[in-house]
């Protein structure tokens, strides 16, 4: 078997591990507040303690990247989502499951910004689409497994169990397989050296860098208002049923994980950047039929477009970013971009909550067309800062 397609193989279980915890915290929750005796909304004290370890990790991974080979970053961080997970399993301290909420948080972060990088230099746009639909086959995994341990009499800790046995699995073969990762085989047989890394304050001196944090922050945002959003819209405010709400939320990350498979058939075979385009206006598009709703099946339409839309968006602007900052940056480059992602999907959700409340719910829709908007518009700026202005210069030794 080729080496790419082993370590691909590889990378899809990783994202699917990456995805299970997400997956898990959501359903098990009222199990779990209740075991702790902590109120409902403490939920946002222990995602905020995972945000933090997983931005901290990601924003630093370019770094780490410098110093330790990626394969046992996996391992190592793998490893740590594992123990973090079992913590989550033996622990009746409240505090202490903050502690692991942040570990897991860590590790997660280091195995996004780890694989993104390295996906970015060495995988095709058709393998890296497909990288992030795995991840949607973890969070949809997770619920699953806490609803067949429920079901069957046990407690939610055995669901922890699970997870945490599957990823102690995957950082042993993550071990066993580390100095598979340290080049890629070519078609000669030589293995792919990588580039003389830049230092993180080099990166962060180059403005694209900045314009394409931005992008992230602002697309994960969108993403996870529609998410996160879209059900209370739908049920609060324009009064559908709660299945229907919750049909139409598990459809819109439906349209999203099946357009990633299907983008990634064609994703070597398109013009990259002009897809990309026509995908954030059918965007845009989308929003509008949800916002606007001209008829109740059109609005339903407009969510799943969104999705459909998104779909390719992630991974396509991971897999232009060395084209944009140069090799150099690019691992630095990408870490950036992915502490981003996560802190704009964490302060758009609140944002938004915040003035739904103020000025009521119907902002949500004008919310959403508000983000697609700005997406598109930061995306072409991308583009036509790439045209007309130098990408970046190898960096210096140091």
């Amino acid at each position: 078997m080729p080496s790419i397609t082993f370590l691909a193989l590889l990378a899809f279980l990783a994202f699917v591990s990456l995805g299970l915890p997400d997956g898990l915290l959501g359903v098990s929750w009222p199990s779990i507040r209740s075991g702790f005796g902590v109120p409902l909304d403490a939920l946002g004290l222990l995602v905020a303690f995972q945000t933090a370890g997983y931005l901290t990790s990601s924003s630093l991974s370019g770094r780490v990247l410098r110093v330790l080979p990626i394969g046992s970053l996996l391992a190592l961080s793998t490893l740590a989502a594992a123990l973090a997970l079992l913590g989550f399993a033996i622990t009746t301290s409240w505090h202490l499951l903050l502690a692991f909420g942040f570990v897991a948080g860590t590790a997660g972060g280091a195995i996004d910004a780890g694989l993104n990088a390295y996906g970015a230099r060495h995988f095709s746009a058709r393998i890296l689409n497909w990288l992030h639909a795995f991840f949607g086959l973890g969070t949809t995994l997770g619920p699953l497994i806490v609803t067949a341990v429920l079901t069957s009499g046990h407690v939610w800790r055995w669901s922890y169990v699970i997870v945490a046995s599957s990823q102690a699995l995957l950082a042993l073969t993550f071990f066993v397989t580390r100095r598979r990762w340290a080049g890629v085989v070519t078609g000669d047989g030589a293995a792919a050296r990588p580039p003389l890394a830049a230092r993180s304050r080099d990166t962060l001196r180059q403005p694209i860098v900045w314009l394409a944090m931005l992008t992230f922050f602002v697309y994960t945002g969108a993403e996870f208002v529609v998410a996160q959003w879209s059900f209370t819209l739908l049920t609060l405010h324009r009064g559908e049923s709660v299945a229907t709400g919750g049909l139409m939320v598990s459809l819109y990350w439906g349209s999203l994980m099946v357009g990633r498979v299907l983008f990634g058939i064609v994703a070597d075979r398109v013009p990259l950047v002009r897809t990309l385009s026509a995908c954030l206006v059918g965007s845009v598009v989308g929003a509008l039929l949800f916002w606007l709703e001209p008829t109740r099946s059109l609005s339903f339409v407009g969510l799943m477009l969104i999705g459909a839309a998104f779909a390719p968006v992630f991974a396509s602007l991971i897999i232009m970013t060395p084209r944009w900052v140069g090799q150099a940056h690019a691992d630095n480059a990408i870490g950036f971009q992915i502490a981003a992602a996560g802190l704009g999907g964490a302060a758009f959700t609140a944002t938004v909550g915040v003035v739904a409340r103020a000025l009521g719910l119907e902002t949500i829709g004008v919310s959403i067309v508000v983000l697609t908007l700005a997406l598109l518009m930061l995306y072409q700026t991308l583009v036509w800062r790439e045209r007309v202005g130098p990408t970046f210069a190898t960096a210096r030794p140091r």
